[in-house]
This record gives structure tokens, sequence and C-alpha cells, in this order.
């Protein structure tokens, strides 16, 4: 813990000169006028999906930009509208962007600070639960395409990122619920089980987990992958259901799923794929496919995922940990799918 008027724990993400701090506590985003006198910025355009008085004062002449959390608007058109702001605004390389809300508003805003000008200084003030645990960290921005997620993109680091807890007890049970999805897949990853910890502890463990993951491999050619655990079947799920059902969400169901492939594959026992059901449960989460969702859509879905350049891809758990397994069999897949647990998760958006 660093000693503050707001006690708080900062993680970094080591990378050369572009390492950055994360800070996670109650009031941190105060700290944000400090961040932008650090880099020297004159400016900052504030892209915010909040109401104003979540912003807190950058402490330079700022803009704010209004923002929409929710897959409709992490398009391209809304980086081009974005950057156009920017222009308007007469931000230049020197000065900053600095994003306010959750995970979409964190990858909109990250990409478009990565293209503007060919790469602007970015800060995130990241308002979710899953954006504070994932989103915004690891320089990852991407918006969709009709043909599937997060297929645009780009890798650009922020300067610092500031997940304020105070800014949690503001969101419905819902979207807590959304941030615990990314939550439940790090007990398979790595961070070894987080249930029951105080909410900070959690974020706190997730963001160190993918900062020495990122650290390791900032361009995903290799270890990053295993951040992607339960994503595969997770992404597809909410593409088949018009992102009715929400990433945490799906993720979870998609952990669960990961676990039911790994054992078919013979690559873990009962005991450890029940583990997977035991802890996405243990958080409230969803763990049954969508009753309306189709495994033939899905599997389509899941042929144009990112991570797939040799067929249908998984991150799985093994003997050595998990790991990227390639080239599966559609049947085996299907098989897979067709074992799980069937049910209506929409009540509980």
């Amino acid at each position: 813990m660093t000693a503050s008027a707001h006690p708080h724990t900062r993680v970094m993400v080591e990378l050369g000169d572009r390492s950055y701090p994360v800070d996670i506590g109650p009031g941190v985003r105060h700290a944000l006028s400090g961040i932008i006198a650090g880099l020297g910025a004159q400016r900052v355009a504030m892209v915010s999906a909040r109401p104003d008085d979540w912003l807190p004062d950058p402490g330079v002449p700022s803009v704010v930009l209004r923002a929409r959390d929710g897959e409709a608007d992490k398009s391209l058109a809304t980086v081009e509208e974005l950057c156009r702001e920017f222009v308007r605004f007469g931000l230049t390389r020197s000065d900053a962007v600095v994003s306010c809300g959750g995970g979409t508003t964190t990858d909109v805003v990250g990409l478009a600070a990565a293209l503007y000008h060919r790469g602007v200084p970015v800060v995130h003030l990241p308002t979710s639960l899953l954006a504070q645990v994932d989103a915004s960290v690891g320089g990852k921005t991407a918006v969709n395409l009709p043909e599937g997620k997060n297929l645009v993109g780009a890798f650009w680091q922020p300067s610092a990122v500031l997940c304020d807890t105070d800014y949690l007890q503001t969101l419905p049970a819902t979207e807590i619920l959304n941030g615990y999805g990314e939550i439940a897949r790090c007990h398979f990853i790595g961070a070894g089980d987080l249930r029951g910890l105080p909410p900070a502890e959690q974020i706190a463990a997730s963001v160190a987990l993918k900062a020495s993951v990122v650290s390791a491999d900032e361009r995903d050619s290799g270890l990053r992958h295993v951040l992607n655990y339960g994503h595969t079947l997770g992404h597809a799920l909410e593409i088949v259901t018009d992102f009715r059902l929400r990433h945490g969400e799906g993720v979870a169901i998609g952990t669960v799923f990961a676990g039911r492939l790994a054992l078919a594959l013979g690559r873990i026992d009962e005991a450890r794929a029940a583990e997977h059901l035991e802890v996405v449960r243990g958080y409230g989460l969803p763990f049954a496919l969508p009753a309306d969702a189709d495994p033939g859509r899905l599997i389509e879905v899941m042929r144009l995922d990112k991570k797939a350049t040799d067929g249908l891809t998984f991150v799985l758990d093994g003997p050595g940990g998990p790991e990227l397994v390639s080239g599966l069999a559609e049947e085996t897949v299907a098989t897979a799918l067709a074992g799980m647990d069937r049910a209506d998760p929409y009540n509980r958006l």
C-alpha cells in the first residue's frame, strides 16, 4: 500500500521507457492533474460516458466530449467522430486524451488516441469493474466490425490508469456481475482464488496478473494469449445474442466451456473441469449456454476469432497450465457445446 490521503495500491506495467502505473483505490481519480502536468500537456480532451461530476479536474484547459458505453458505439465511425472533435479543439501531439467510462469507452478512446497524429498520450479512468480489472490495462485498443469483435485495433499503452473504486459504488449489480466474469477467469490463468476478497484486492490481483503477462508479451505473440481464457466462446455469445449477453457474462460461460473442452481433449481431469463450473457459479455468474444460441452459428463465429490462425482455436487449461490450442476438429467443439447446460440468462440483464 502507498501512504497518501487516500491509501491505494499501485501496480506497475513494466515496459521500459513506456512503463506506467495503475493506481487502485478510493479517490485516485484526483491524481489526474498531477499526471497531466507530468506529461507536459497544455490541453486535454476528456471523453466521458459518465456525468460531468465524475470527472476530476485535469488542471489544464479541457473539452468534455460525450461518449456512450455499449457495443453499438464501438465502431470506426465513433473513432472518426472523436478524432474530428480533437481537431476542432486544436489538440496537438504534445497534448493528451483522457477516457472516463467502461470497457467500450476505454477501447474506443484508446484507439482514437493511437491514431490521432499517429499517437497522443492517453490516461484511462475506468469506471466499471470490467474496465478496471481488464480493458483499461495492457494497451489493447479495438473496435468491432459486423463480422466480429475487436477485429480492428492497435496496441497503444496508456500513460497511466486510475482505477478509482469510488466509481464502483455507483454501478448497478448487473454491471458489477459483468466485471466478475473477468475476475473468475483469472482463477485459471495464475491469479489464484480471489473469491471472498475485498473488491480492491480482487482488482489489484487481476491487474497485477495482467501487468506481468503484458510486460512479458506486449503484442500478443505468445504468453498474452492466456488472457483470452474463456473469450473465444464468450465473444461468439455476445455476437449471436446481439449483445444481450454482456461481455463478462459471455466470458464466464466461455470459462465453463473451456473446462469442458479441455476435459474432452484429456488435458485436465474431471475435478479440474468441475472447478471451472464451481468458480463461475461462486461469483453468481451465468454458466449455461443461452437456450436460443445455435451451436452451428457459434462455431461459425468462433472461426473468425482473431486468435484463430489455424482453425478453431481456444486457450485451454492443461498439465503445464493454460496455453493456446489450435486446429481443433469442429466435431469435438460441437460435442462439448452439446454437453453444456442450457438456460435463459437474459433475466440477469
